[in-house]
């Protein structure tokens, strides 16, 4: 809460009497009709779960939630980060959760890693802006409407027990304005106890130094803030996922089993996925649902409607930011138009002047033809004046012949 926020609350609080009831009205049932309401109305929850292939993310869903999700193995060369996203509906007594899982395929397995962050960013934003667009219709059906905004992401980090990767620290920074990081250990049964706590020491580490804000669970509600204070100093949680189930004493109980041993996913001793469970879904799932509305969600839609002309000023009503982000418009418009309009006229300048440039073209070679053709004519007309003189002379030496041979006849009689 700002200064000018608190100031405003105090000045209200000033403002506001109170007064004694003299008997029993009602309004204490309020919780109670809150309840019922929330839960004819169910209620919802998304988890984006970011990791590499093969980590472990479907198992552990299937284990956190004890059942099995429809999940297909995702092979190693897919040439880009693809979001998949998958909605359940579960119900636990009398309570109906719509819960979607959120898978992040493909991470992790590029030669060039670059970029894989951004599918992810873009698939937050979407939600949020779908949630922004219902939110600012002029007929809004908000309490049907299934809001798919992420409220959780479980991060899968590989346990090598040596530091982060370069890309879980940029994805981490890329993500941690957008949505509550609750980073995790993944297949915790293949380190030691010893690197483990030296591993999760250094990990936290390296958030801290490159400034990396994950999600610390709350330790304003009295009821709780003993326990999320303990489980704050446990992060990130190194968690073991279970299909199977082990036979151990009288019980079956989620467990791996090796050559060595068996390593029983509920057991405290083994490893943290029932502090997972617990933190995540049976004490703090509301909260993360508060925290993504109100200050994930906040962000984004302020930033938005910074960007359409909208601010807190008092010196505007929303009216006036309406007409001057329409007259901003309009004349955005009319430039536009204006320069699509020079354009055309440049262009048809250009066309023009092409135009001109072949009809001249043309007509030089018209001329040419012209000239060949008079050249042509003239050489033929020559040609046919000397084959008419030719035949002039030979007829006149051929009549000469002629008459000398008649001659020569009369003189022989």
């Amino acid at each position: 809460m700002t200064e000018v926020e608190r100031s405003a609350a105090q000045n209200l609080h000033e403002m506001v009497r109170a007064l004694n009831l003299t008997g029993h009205v009602g309004f204490d049932s309020l919780p109670d009709q809150l309840v019922n309401k929330s839960v004819s109305q169910g209620f919802c929850f998304n988890i984006l779960c970011v990791g590499e292939t093969g980590i472990g993310k479907s198992t552990m869903m299937d284990t956190l939630f004890n059942t099995n999700f429809d999940s297909t193995p995702s092979s190693h060369d897919l040439p880009g980060v693809k979001l998949k996203a998958h909605t359940y509906e579960l119900r636990e007594k009398n309570v109906l959760l719509k819960l979607t899982l959120v898978d992040s395929v493909g991470f992790g397995d590029q030669i060039n890693k670059d970029d894989s962050w951004k599918p992810i960013v873009d698939y937050i934003d979407a939600q949020f802006d779908s949630y922004l667009h219902e939110e600012l219709k002029i007929k809004r059906m908000l309490h049907t409407y299934h809001d798919t905004r992420v409220h959780a992401c479980l991060y899968f980090i590989a346990p090598t027990g040596h530091s982060l990767k370069a890309l879980d620290l940029v994805t981490m920074k890329k993500l941690d304005t957008k949505v509550n990081i609750i980073p995790v250990i993944a297949k915790a049964d293949t380190i030691t106890k010893t690197e483990l706590q030296k591993f999760k020491t250094k990990l936290m580490s390296e958030l801290v130094s490159n400034g990396v804000h994950i999600y610390q669970f709350p330790t304003d509600d009295e009821t709780v803030s003993d326990t999320n204070a303990s489980m704050n100093q446990h992060l990130p949680f190194a968690v073991v996922g279970s299909n199977d189930e082990v036979k151990i004493g009288n019980k079956m109980v989620k467990a791996r089993q090796y050559p060595w041993g068996t390593v029983q996913v509920e057991n405290e001793n083994h490893c943290d996925f029932v502090k997972l469970r617990e933190m995540l879904i049976r004490t703090n799932m509301e909260d993360l649902r508060e925290v993504t509305h109100s200050k994930h969600f906040e962000l984004y839609r302020r930033h938005k409607l910074e960007e359409m002309g909208f601010s807190d000023s008092e010196s505007k009503s929303l009216s006036e930011t309406y007409e001057e982000k329409r007259h901003e418009h309009v004349a955005m418009l009319q430039k536009k138009e204006d320069e699509m309009r020079q354009m055309f006229v440049i262009r048809v300048k250009e066309k023009e002047a092409e135009l001109k440039e072949a009809e001249k073209e043309l007509h030089n070679r018209f001329d040419a033809l012209k000239r060949q053709h008079a050249d042509e004519k003239r050489k033929l007309e020559d040609s046919k004046k000397r084959l008419e003189d030719e035949m002039n002379l030979f007829a006149q030496q051929k009549a000469q012949v002629q008459a000398h041979t008649s001659t020569m006849g009369k003189k022989k009689k």
